[in-house]
């Protein structure tokens, strides 16, 4: 029996206006490896219309901490009105898609401890009593603290990333 513990849910990040969607998977990718996490990809979905592309992704990269502990991120991106556009930045004229984006994060602690002797009713039982009122044991804790600050910091790479685009629209609109 496997126990799911959902720890961060539906941090949303939005952004209108130009980005580049390659930079911004390879932000989200690199940011995935870096932090120990193997990547998997859920689904990917793409429909375009009239007003401009839209783009469905899901992904779930996932880190294993012990044989009974499983860490998992869940990045939701959704593109909406994508269209390609060139603007010129620093003197260089450089090929940007423009539209809404807006990606959903949700971080899960999977835990599954059943093949152990503790899962035997009695002991499940004690433990878990034990756990709420008597003592909090530290070593689920420690992995969702981990997990906290692992999605911390995938959502300030995006916000980062994001944000750098505004200032280049906004620097160059100064000129």
């Amino acid at each position: 029996m496997v126990e799911e513990n959902l720890v961060i849910n539906n941090r949303i990040i939005s952004h209108q206006g130009i980005f580049r969607v390659d930079e911004l998977f390879d932000t989200i990718n690199s940011t995935v490896t870096k932090l120990g996490y193997q990547k998997r990809e859920k689904k990917t979905e793409e429909t375009v219309f009239p007003s401009g592309k839209k783009t469905l992704i899901e992904l779930r990269p996932f880190k294993i901490k012990t044989n009974y502990v499983t860490l998992t991120i869940k990045i939701r991106i959704n593109l909406d009105k994508v269209i390609e556009t060139a603007q010129e930045v620093d003197g260089v004229k450089r090929n940007f898609q423009q539209g809404d984006v807006k990606i959903v994060l949700d971080a899960w602690s999977s835990t599954d401890y059943q093949s152990r002797w503790g899962m035997k009713p009695f002991f499940f039982f004690l433990k878990a009593v034990i756990n709420k009122y008597v003592y909090h044991f530290s070593s689920k804790d420690n992995f969702v603290g981990e997990l906290k600050s692992d999605t911390d910091q995938l959502t300030e790479q995006i916000k980062g990333l994001l944000n750098l685009y505004k200032y280049q629209v906004a620097k160059e609109q100064i000129k």
